[in-house]
């Protein structure tokens, strides 16, 4: 099942006194080229971000700072993983609804992804995504 492609994926930490360090390498660390790199921050409480799924595109997604939740749904099964550690993310294959909340006060939320943009990936309408899913 798609959902189970998608996981929590541990990245290097170098420890040292004067403060940690951790990379990310495409096709390394993640399984997949990297293309772009964006960041979602100022998070208003109570707000949602993400309500939409991607046709071909692989993310991963990192608690930068703070703390949220990442729901999944690939139209047959549902889970929730909360990220809060920046030496840990979650890879997201293509075809999987995500929904993003409960953002903490201050966090922000890396997305490395295997594409530019481009409209016609996403998916926005849940209809939509379960007809094509199914």
């Amino acid at each position: 099942m798609p959902l189970d492609d998608c996981r929590l994926l541990q990245l290097p930490k170098v420890e040292d006194r004067r403060g940690n360090l951790t990379f990310i390498e495409g096709n390394r660390h993640v399984p997949f080229a990297i293309e772009r790199v964006y960041y979602l921050y100022d998070v208003p409480g109570g707000a949602e971000r993400g309500g939409h799924a991607h046709k071909n595109l692989h993310q991963f997604l990192v608690a930068m700072s703070g703390s949220f939740d990442v729901k999944l749904d690939d139209g047959h099964r549902k889970a929730t993983f909360h990220l809060n550690r920046s030496y840990s993310g979650l890879y997201l294959s293509p075809m999987i609804w995500r929904e993003i909340d409960n953002f903490s006060s201050a966090s922000v939320c890396m997305v490395l992804a295997s594409a530019r943009y481009a409209e016609d990936e996403y998916v926005r309408e849940y209809d939509e995504f379960l007809r094509l899913t199914r």
